[in-house]
Parts: structure tokens; sequence; C-alpha cells
């Protein structure tokens, strides 16, 4: 009797399930432009509430910043008297790299002053795009959202996912 009622679950119960479903699979799912649509929003979502965070960020701190077109905030607090910036041009800089919450990073009193070529080399986006607008000698604050720093993924070391960072730089040196 056992096996009889087994196979007769066997055999019915795909039926009855498939019953209530639509054999069109489109129906029972998303179109790609709804799953675009749909992330797209979640994204948004998410940059408004990093925004906010580094906004509360800097009233906390008492900064008086400008924000770029690509959100990234910055605040020159002392003036150097060198050269500008250009992209092409090796920069030398003293930095610390802290988080939000005010977690040290990375700091060039542990790793020694950093090097790079504007817009050249492989550093987050937002630094190329910040050290573009200090001369020799400036010291800045620059507030990197996630999207110009290390976006989704963080540096898979101090930096976790999805995190502004904070940026204290000296421009020390700019060579051609």
């Amino acid at each position: 009797m056992k096996s009889y009622f087994g196979l007769i679950v066997l055999f019915i119960l795909p039926v009855l399930i498939s019953c209530g479903q639509s054999s069109d699979p489109k129906q029972n799912s998303m179109s790609d432009a709804e799953i675009q649509e749909s992330l797209i929003k979640i994204n948004q979502d998410m940059n408004k509430r990093e925004s906010s965070q580094i906004d509360l960020y800097v009233k906390k701190e008492k900064l008086h910043v400008i924000k770029t077109g690509t959100g990234l905030r910055h605040e020159i607090y002392e003036k150097g008297t060198g050269k500008q910036a250009m992209p092409g041009m090796s920069a030398k800089l003293k930095f610390s790299v802290s988080l939000l919450d005010g977690t040290l990073c990375y700091s060039s009193d542990s790793s020694g002053l950093e090097s790079f070529i504007i817009d050249h080399d492989q550093v987050e986006s937002g630094l190329h795009e910040g050290i573009k607008l200090l001369h020799e000698g400036d010291k800045a604050k620059f507030i990197l959202p996630s999207h110009l720093a290390h976006g989704l993924i963080g540096d898979k070391d101090k930096i976790p996912r999805r995190s502004p960072i904070v940026y204290d730089i000296e421009l020390i040196q700019l060579t051609q």
C-alpha cells in the first residue's frame, strides 16, 4: 500500500505543482530591463545613504569642504606656494587614510612617502582627481566616496567594501 502511495505522489505532485505555473518563463521572472532598473535604484539608494554618512562626518569634523560633480569632497587647509599639479606629473606625498569612524588604515608614517604619476598610476580615482586641485606644499583633506575609492569590494585588507575613505595629504613634491 505504501508503495502505491509513493508512486501516486511521485507522478501526481509534479502535475499539481505545474498547474499553478505558467509555461511562459517570462511571466515568472523579471525582464532584463526590470532587473537593471531595480539594480540602478538599489545603487542610487546606497549612494544617497553613503553621501549622508559623509555629510555627517563633515559636519562632525567641522570641515569646510567643496564637493565636486563626482562626489569628492575636499578642503585645502594649508596653502603651499609651489606649482600646480597636472596630469603626467609625478606626485610625492605624505598621507594618512582612514575610515569615517576614524580607524587609521594606512599612513606614510609607517609605509613611507607615496609617489605616483597623476592620471596614470594605479591609485584611487578620487586621489587622482583630488591631487589635480593642489599645489606643491598644500595640505588637504579628501573624502572619497566608495565609488572613487575601493568600490564594492574594498581593498581586501584594511578597507571594507563600499567604504568612503578620508585622505589627509601633504603634497611634498611635483616633478615632470
